[in-house]
């Protein structure tokens, strides 16, 4: 995955290397800090999309359990 963070770089001459990182770090920092959280993966798949996979490559589910189906599609 990419890394879509913007780069951060000091643009004033006036700090000295030094005094440049620690504030480079401390955006860094509150970026990761006050960023959204991921959000939660859903705990069981969509059944659309399941139905899409398995009639794309024509395939019949042999252990209707495994998807926590009660009987199989016909």
């Amino acid at each position: 995955m990419p890394d879509r963070r913007p780069r951060l770089e000091p643009i004033s001459p006036a700090a000295s290397p030094i005094e440049a990182a620690a504030i480079v770090g401390a955006l860094e920092r509150f970026m990761r800090e006050t960023a959204p959280p991921l959000a939660p993966l859903p705990a069981t798949p969509d059944p659309w999309a399941r139905a899409a996979i398995l009639e794309a490559v024509g395939h019949e589910d042999d252990s209707p359990s495994a998807w926590g189906d009660p009987l199989r599609w016909s």
